[in-house]
């Protein structure tokens, strides 16, 4: 009898764990993501790809993390930046999310940088920390188009497939940075002061301070001033980082005892360089919100500023507080994105619930769908290259 019932609990308790690893591989199985049917494939016949540089600042992680989700795309490389003011919590904390989320642990195009850089947004360590965030996506990833930076307080109008729909139109080697060399102010309030950054140099947070002297306006080269949000196509930046030419060395360090120069230096490397000049595109492709006249931020954008914010035919918006409900509209509406879901596309396969995100599951990255937001960004982007086919605001 005691036999019988050692023989009887064995069976059962056999019988108990097949049920549960059956249960358990059925589990896996419908909430894993699904291998990959294709891989990322680029070149002059594939859809464009996106070099992308998020930064922000001490308490910021969230607000990068959202931003990440809201243009993310298998295609893109992102280099995400928490300032030195920033902790190593942060920092640690924004890596551990990112390998929650299936397609970015799948895909592996998204790095952290992990010694950070102190920057300033007045001073001339701004332009070096976007230079190293450029040099890092060059050496990481051979496959991008454009590079874009984006601050925690910017925010996606547009789908990834969207944007890479509208920029397959046309050449690659185009640059969209707005520019002008009508200095007005800036001569005496810019570019004659001489300021020096000390985030260059000191470990600890501090003001940048002025020289009680000016100096004339250079005359080797010609000033030009604009958006400091750019779209910089690869091999522009590869002319300002690995280029045989000084002149991006050169103003580099003219530009590193200018206020604010991240207005002004892709403008002048770009507009005195024979090579790349008729590549510019006077555009940043932002909607803002100025007073008049302008201070040194934009408006806060809120509900009420919507529609007027959607009907721009602008790819990127900014200033957000974090969390506003505009952006859970933008989420709804246009990126068809729930809460810590990555931004729906083309490639997403998955069922679309309350419970379910799509981007968990995927098909073939390399084609793209555009949404209705497609027809607005493309008919800005048309205006522009007539313009500039026409030359009339070309590095003048």
């Amino acid at each position: 009898m005691g036999a019988e019932k050692k023989w009887f609990f064995s069976i059962l308790s056999l019988t108990f764990l097949s049920v549960l690893l059956l249960v358990l591989y059925s589990i896996s199985t419908f909430s894993s993501p699904r291998t990959f049917p294709s891989l990322v494939q680029v070149g002059g016949s594939r859809p464009p790809a996106f070099g992308y540089y998020i930064y922000g600042g001490k308490g910021d992680k969230d607000r990068v993390l959202r931003l990440l989700l809201a243009i993310y795309h298998p295609r893109n490389r992102y280099v995400l930046h928490l300032g030195a003011d920033a902790t190593d919590d942060e920092r640690y904390y924004l890596g551990v999310a990112l390998k929650s989320v299936p397609a970015i642990r799948n895909f592996a195009n998204v790095d952290v940088i992990g010694k950070p850089d102190r920057f300033s947004y007045m001073g001339s360590s701004y332009i070096a920390a976007t230079l190293h965030a450029a040099a890092v996506l060059m050496k990481l990833d051979r496959g991008w188009d454009w590079f874009i930076a984006l601050s925690a307080f910017d925010y996606p109008l547009i789908t990834q497939d969207d944007l890479s729909h509208v920029f397959s139109s046309f050449r690659r080697d185009l640059n969209f940075i707005d520019h002008t060399s009508d200095l007005g102010w800036k001569v005496d309030q810019r570019f004659q002061p001489i300021v020096v950054d000390p985030a260059l140099y000191l470990a600890r947070k501090t003001k940048i301070f002025h020289a009680t002297e000016k100096r004339p306006l250079p005359t080797a080269f010609k000033i030009f001033t604009g958006s400091p949000w750019v779209v910089l196509s690869r091999s522009f930046l590869e002319f300002c980082i690995l280029g045989w030419d000084n002149l991006p060395r050169t103003l580099l360090m003219y530009f590193n005892n200018v206020m604010l120069s991240e207005e002004s230096y892709f403008q002048t490397v770009i507009c005195n360089s024979p090579e790349f000049k008729n590549t510019t595109v006077n555009g940043d492709l932002r909607y803002m919100i100025w007073d008049n006249p302008p201070k040194m931020e934009p408006h806060h954008l809120h509900v009420s500023d919507y529609d007027q914010m959607v009907q721009s035919g602008a790819a990127f918006a900014r200033m957000f507080q974090e969390n506003d409900p505009v952006l859970d509209m933008v989420d709804e509406k246009i990126l068809k994105r729930g809460q810590k879901q990555a931004a729906s596309g083309a490639w997403c396969t998955g069922r679309n619930s309350w419970w379910s995100d799509p981007c968990t599951q995927w098909g073939d990255v390399n084609v793209v769908e555009p949404g209705p937001q497609a027809k607005k960004f493309s008919e800005t982007i048309t205006n522009l290259l007539d313009a500039w086919n026409s030359q009339s605001n070309q590095c003048k």
